[in-house]
């Protein structure tokens, strides 16, 4: 059994996505700070497996900064020390800024120092996650990450601005997730990371947002222009749902163009749906698929991980639409209507059975 602070937050949002995906238990979730109780913090902690520390303070005063994230390791380490049956395994979602000679770089180096006693002490293993930039989908602009803040102001139509030009290591908070849950290894983070001037993710997702127009896709290269996209997209689905399809009609009929895309081939799809019938029923994590019915009546459904947040799309072939399904949405097409439905789907990437990047979840 898992225990986990700072399960409200961005960072936790996405260890408990991917924890859902993958069929663990729902982690216990741990409160604290100057108001928590120090016996739920004790009783949550004894008897636990592993302990997922990402709780932080990271927008605050100096003191603030350096004192709140070492009362957090303070809080945990002794649950952690005075446990009749403490955990064998303490993940500390650290930063690459420990250590530096900054209040929030202190703060996270003397909370480290705090959890590695309390670990030896109890012969529990560390592992200490000095994660750089983390970035993804549903990040809080002006707080998580300055890609939720780029993506947010060409979402909502505002020039994104350049504050500070400093080379970040950027890492997508899904695959920030996988190591939170050692399903890779530590050392592998620092080469997990992309590293890049602000300025250069800035101009790829202005370059995002202006390929991102009527059918066209922008181009995708499976790693971090990928992972921008699909944050990208995160934002633009609230305002743009449905893409409308400029249509050729003549008397011989019509044609419509569905997908206009520099990626590669990616794969592309046709199936009929009875009446009544659902198909779907999954998320995917990565891939970038387009849904277009060219034929009866159906209603697209989406829920958001982890959420009671349900968007219904009525759609028809007699007028047809596109529309990009979000990554982390559990996602349904219902036929509807007394016609059979005919739909296109088209996905970046070919499916592969070793990789499906498709996981079972009702809409």
């Amino acid at each position: 059994m898992d225990v986990m602070t700072g399960a409200g937050g961005f960072l936790g949002w996405h260890v408990r996505a991917l924890a859902h995906l993958r069929g663990h238990d729902e982690a216990r979730r741990i409160r604290l700070g100057r108001d928590a109780d120090p016996a739920s913090i004790a009783s949550a902690v004894d008897g636990a497996d592993r302990v997922l520390h990402l709780a932080g303070v990271s927008r605050a005063s100096d003191d603030d900064l350096r004192d709140g994230n070492v009362l957090f390791a303070e809080q945990l380490a002794r649950a952690v020390t005075t446990s009749d049956s403490p955990p064998a395994t303490i993940v500390y979602a650290n930063s690459v800024q420990s250590g530096a000679a900054t209040a929030y770089g202190q703060g996270k180096e003397r909370a480290f120092e705090v959890l590695q006693v309390a670990a030896d002490a109890v012969g529990a293993d560390l592992v200490d996650l000095r994660l750089p930039n983390v970035f993804g989908e549903h990040g809080r602009p002006q707080y998580n990450s300055c890609v939720a803040t780029f993506c947010d102001d060409l979402t909502s139509g505002r020039e994104p601005r350049l504050l500070v030009d400093n080379r970040c290591g950027f890492v997508s908070a899904q695959t920030s997730a996988e190591f939170v849950l050692g399903e890779r290894p530590a050392s592998e983070l620092a080469s997990a990371a992309h590293w890049r001037l602000v300025s250069e993710i800035m101009s790829e997702l202005i370059e995002i947002d202006r390929e991102y127009t009527g059918v066209a896709v922008p181009a995708l290269d499976g790693g971090l222009r990928r992972d921008l996209v699909n944050v990208y997209r995160s934002f633009s689905f609230a305002g743009r749902p449905v893409i409308d399809l400029e249509g050729h009609v003549d008397d011989r009929g019509a044609f419509h163009e569905i997908v206009r895309s520099d990626v590669g081939g990616g794969q592309t799809s046709y199936s009929t749906t009875a009446p009544g019938v659902t198909r779907g029923q999954h998320v995917h994590r990565r891939k970038v698929e387009r849904f277009c019915v060219v034929g009866g009546d159906a209603v697209i459904r989406l829920r958001r991980l982890l959420t009671d947040e349900v968007v219904e799309i009525p759609v028809s072939g007699d007028h047809p639409v596109v529309v990009d399904i979000p990554t982390l949405w559990a996602h349904s097409i219902v036929a509807v209507g007394d016609r059979p439905v005919q739909t296109i789907f088209w996905v970046d990437e070919p499916f592969d059975p070793a990789r499906p990047d498709t996981y079972q979840e009702d809409v």
